[in-house]
Parts: C-alpha cells; structure tokens; sequence
C-alpha cells in the first residue's frame, strides 16, 4: 500500500514556508499580486439535444473547379499562358450562363470579345503570379472589372499541359493581397457603413480548390470620398523590408509587383 502521511507532511511543510518566501518579495523592485484571477468559464452548448447534420447541402468548392477549354499550358507553366485568352475561352464555353452567380455578365462577355480592337474598354486587368498551392509553380491570378463597381477574382492551375480554374469569386473589392499562400480580399461591406468584409482564400488539397478558411466583418475608418465614380481596385507595390535579419512572422504581401 502507498504511505498516506508524507503527503500531507509536506503540504504542510510547504504552507508553512510559503509566508516567508511571500515576505521576501515586497520590497522595492519585488514581484506584487496583480489581483485575484477570474475564474475560466467554458463553452456551454446550447441545443445538446439537436442531431447533428449528416451530409452538407453543398460542398465548397465543387462549384469553384473547372477545366477551361482550348486552353494549353505547355511544361504546366502558366507564363507561357495568354490570360486573355483564358477568360475568353470561358466566357465562349458558356454563352447561356451569363449571370453574377456564374462569374461573368453579358455586358463583361462584350466587352472581353472587343479587348483586341477596343484595348483601353477592355475589363481583363493584368494578371499575377504567385505559387498557391504550394507544388512549387505559380498560379495564374486573374482581375475581371464588372459592372455596380465589382471585380471577379479568377485562380488558375497549370496541370496536364492544360489550365483549371480553382478559384473564382465576385465581390465589390477594394483590394487583394497575398499573406504566404493565402489571397485576402478587402471587399465592402453592403449595407453596413463602416465595415469591411475580408476573406481569405487557401488552397485545399483534399477539394483541389481554394476555399474561404477565414470570413470575417471589420470596422475600418469611414471611407474617403473619391473623385472618381468607379475606382479601380487598389493594388499597391510590395515595400523592400528594413533588414535582411528574418522576421518572426511572415509579413502580408501585396498582389503586386511586376509579372514574373
């Protein structure tokens, strides 16, 4: 059998000196007591008696995936892809869906087919690199203006020589960035003043898509009035950092800087 006096011996040993060791702390530059700790409370569930869901409505990303058409990526290299010519093809695959669900507006789909004669009307905005999904190649990024002031965000995958979207997304943005493999997107909010929706977007291996891991609502400064009627979403040039001693957080990268 275990001995059941030693452990009491010492609680008392050790309460006894416990005052002498307190003493020993209020003088000058001594620890002192910050007051007394809140106790922790822990998650309550409400509703424990409601089952559980068995099969979700809709799976993310499901909708999000798709091969675009005619389209080649030779050595699955996306620079050696015209961007242009990639949201045409989608916009030619699919001449009765136009809609702000699917992506694209009969108004944009005009406006794409007269990019060549008519280059300054033309709503392809530049299009970026960056390695997204982590296979060491770079995605290719695409900015689409569409009408009320909205930007589609388009995310294609070089594989098997051809090209599949991965990404796609409307929203009235005010910017995108990078922060390591994740898009954020600063869109507004409607119909809250002062706020701003932020998403970001990550690539998810099991869907072979980019998801929104983190949706949230931020308070922001009331915007400034703009002279212009339809701003153009802001893509600012990365900064160079103050030192090439690392960091211990990776800094957000803007979507910017010149095509690689």
């Amino acid at each position: 059998m275990r001995p059941r006096g030693r452990p009491l011996v010492a609680a008392v040993a050790l309460a006894a000196a416990a005052p002498l060791v307190l003493s020993g702390c209020g003088g000058v530059g001594g620890l002192e007591s910050a007051g007394p700790t809140p106790t922790a409370v822990g998650p309550v569930r409400l509703w424990p008696d409601l089952p559980p869901a068995s099969e979700p409505p809709l799976d993310y990303g499901e909708t999000d995936t798709q091969s675009v058409p005619g389209i080649k990526a030779p050595d699955n290299d996306v620079h050696r892809v015209d961007a242009l010519a990639v949201v045409r093809a989608e916009a030619n695959a699919h001449p009765d869906t136009y809609s702000g669900a699917d992506g694209m507006y009969e108004e944009t789909a005009r406006q794409i087919g007269r990019c060549t004669t008519e280059p300054a009307k033309c709503p392809v905005m530049r299009p970026y690199y960056r390695d997204l999904t982590g296979n060491g190649r770079d995605e290719l990024i695409v900015g689409i203006r569409m009408p009320d002031q909205q930007v589609g965000l388009r995310v294609y995958l070089a594989e098997n020589d051809g090209l599949t979207r991965i990404m796609s997304t409307i929203d009235q943005v005010i910017s995108v960035e990078l922060a390591g493999r994740d898009v954020i997107v600063r869109a507004a909010s409607a119909g809250i003043p002062g706020y701003e929706y932020r998403t970001a977007w990550s690539w998810d291996e099991q869907q072979r898509a980019m998801l929104p891991t983190r949706d949230e609502i931020v308070r922001v400064k009331p915007p400034v009035p703009s002279p212009s009627p339809t701003p153009e979403p802001r893509f600012v040039e990365p900064t160079a950092p103050p030192s090439p001693s690392p960091t211990p957080f990776p800094s957000a990268d803007v979507l910017s800087g010149e095509p690689r």
